[in-house]
């Protein structure tokens, strides 16, 4: 049986503008040959090496991949807070590590009042994730950290965290287009996991 949490956030940030090139080569249909040829021969994500673009364009498109053209096109098309939205929605349909993060512990937090999102509840996560599935991998400390600098990265992206060092949290408003695109397509989970300030 699969494991709940998996490691799959590791890689860092939303990458926005990543997933507006990424969004475009999917919504135009390319297929493996233009795909390889925009990734690895023109390097349209702009990386220093072939590795790098393939292995974040590979991140990209598994996070795109779990929703549909018109969400899509908000992350190519839209401003910059919507294409962020939209990508954030993405990644936490992707990772369930982020997902319950925001939906268990930051949610807790602006329900206590409370003003910052410290570290130690990053630990404390983990334990009840756990607890919750039994086929999770035991990491690594140094993997454990790496988990938490890109979670807590994407949460000051998104405006959740005012920086990433005193760890300060902040209410969000999603976006309208976003938000209507969710419940149309009945995306609950991801919803949830999203509107934890309110």
């Amino acid at each position: 049986m699969d494991a709940l949490y998996k490691a799959d956030i590791a890689g860092g940030s939303l990458k926005v503008p990543e997933s507006r090139v990424v969004a475009g080569l999917l919504l135009d249909g390319a297929d493996d040959s233009e795909w390889r040829d925009a990734i690895e021969v023109r390097n349209v994500l702009q990386k220093r090496s072939p590795g790098t673009a393939k292995r974040q364009a590979l991140l990209v498109r598994s996070r795109l991949a779990t929703m549909g053209p018109e969400l899509w096109e908000l992350v190519r098309d839209g401003s910059h807070v919507v294409a962020t939205h939209a990508v954030f929605s993405c990644a936490i349909k992707h990772s369930r590590l982020l997902g319950d993060f925001l939906d268990l512990v930051v949610r807790e937090q602006f329900r206590l009042f409370r003003p910052d999102l410290p570290r130690k509840r990053w630990n404390d996560f983990l334990d009840q994730c756990r607890n919750r599935d039994p086929f999770m991998p035991e990491w690594q400390e140094s993997t454990s950290n790496k988990l938490a600098d890109s979670i807590y990265r994407i949460l000051a992206e998104v405006g959740y965290l005012t920086d990433t060092k005193n760890y300060r949290i902040q209410p969000v408003r999603i976006s309208a287009e976003v938000l209507a695109y969710l419940r149309e397509h009945e995306e609950q989970y991801v919803l949830r996991c999203m509107q934890v300030s309110l």
